[in-house]
């Protein structure tokens, strides 16, 4: 690529990056899009809940989606990992793991997050499969199934009320002593919510589909799906560009997609706990709007 200088530079091509780059190009904007191919969902067999595309793969929605950014000819793409990201004079560099360094005036984030998985043997073979962290995009498949949650605490009580709409078969894994109120044991207890404090030694899979939850104690608890909510970190370093982060650990934006950093700016799955493809799609639409009204009013 002879090209290293951009008017904006899309770090992330998935959805909300290849949503925003659809708006840029459409907009005559000279745009790169650096990304790694690692999208978090990639073990994740069907995507939901997006209109017009629910029940497709994720990959083979992001690749239709990319073939179509591809005809605007302003829009570029680069293979590759991110590094670095600076400020400098005539707006950022970011520089990738290949040491080649691009240039931009603006930036969008939407490099998403990366899921940290607990030391559970079998949970990363079932994640994203089996092992669910999101009852609208995939819930309605696992209707009325036995299910299982593993969280503990104020979470786990709000995310019991959730799923139970989804299925009266329901238990509760803490891994370790519960941290629920009595008041919240109880109203578990009253909806049929067994509630299991021992620590779990391992998930029990056929290629990546729970059979069984094994605990340390020796118990065994039959399931077909698990939800799950994990930790997770941002993909790429946004602290050293001096992006605030909120308490949750996502990327802080105003309504207009902006971080506190003049020209920053960020969408999807690092900017809020509502992760659907749909939602960094509208995000990464709405981000890339933003931008170009801001590049028309400086250039005008």
């Amino acid at each position: 690529m002879e090209n290293k200088n951009f008017e904006v530079i899309i770090i992330g091509g998935s959805y909300s990056g290849l949503s925003a780059g659809m708006a840029l190009g459409r907009s005559l904007r000279n745009v790169l899009i650096i990304d790694n191919g690692k999208p978090c969902n990639r073990q994740t067999p069907y995507s939901h809940n997006f209109i017009t595309h629910d029940g497709k793969a994720p990959g083979v929605i992001a690749e239709e989606a990319k073939e179509q950014v591809k005809k605007y000819s302003t829009v570029k793409f680069h293979h590759g990992t991110v590094v670095e990201i600076k400020k400098v004079s005539s707006g950022f560099e970011v520089k990738t793991s290949g040491n080649e360094a691009f240039f931009a005036k603006k930036l969008i984030l939407a490099s998403g997050i990366k899921d940290i998985m607990p030391d559970i043997p079998g949970f990363s073979e079932c994640w994203g499969i089996s092992v669910l962290h999101c009852p609208y995009c995939h819930g309605y498949e696992v209707r009325n199934e036995k299910t299982g949650i593993l969280a503990n605490g104020e979470m786990a009580f709000e995310f019991s009320k959730l799923i139970f709409n989804m299925t009266k078969d329901l238990a509760l894994l803490t891994n370790g002593r519960s941290l629920l109120t009595d008041e919240q044991t109880g109203r578990l207890a009253k909806n049929t919510i067994d509630v299991f404090e021992d620590e779990i030694e391992r998930i029990e899979h056929t290629n990546g589909f729970i059979q069984e939850i094994i605990f340390k104690s020796g118990k065994v608890h039959s399931l077909k799906v698990l939800y799950a909510k994990v930790s997770f970190e941002q993909n790429i370093d946004v602290t050293d560009l001096g992006c605030e982060l909120t308490d949750q650990g996502f990327i802080k934006v105003d309504f207009m997609q902006k971080t506190n950093i003049p020209g920053v700016f960020a969408c999807g799955d690092n900017v809020t706990m509502m992760r659907s493809v749909a939602n960094a799609v509208a995000q990464g639409n709405f981000a890339g709007a933003v931008v170009n009204k801001e590049l028309s009013e400086e250039n005008f």
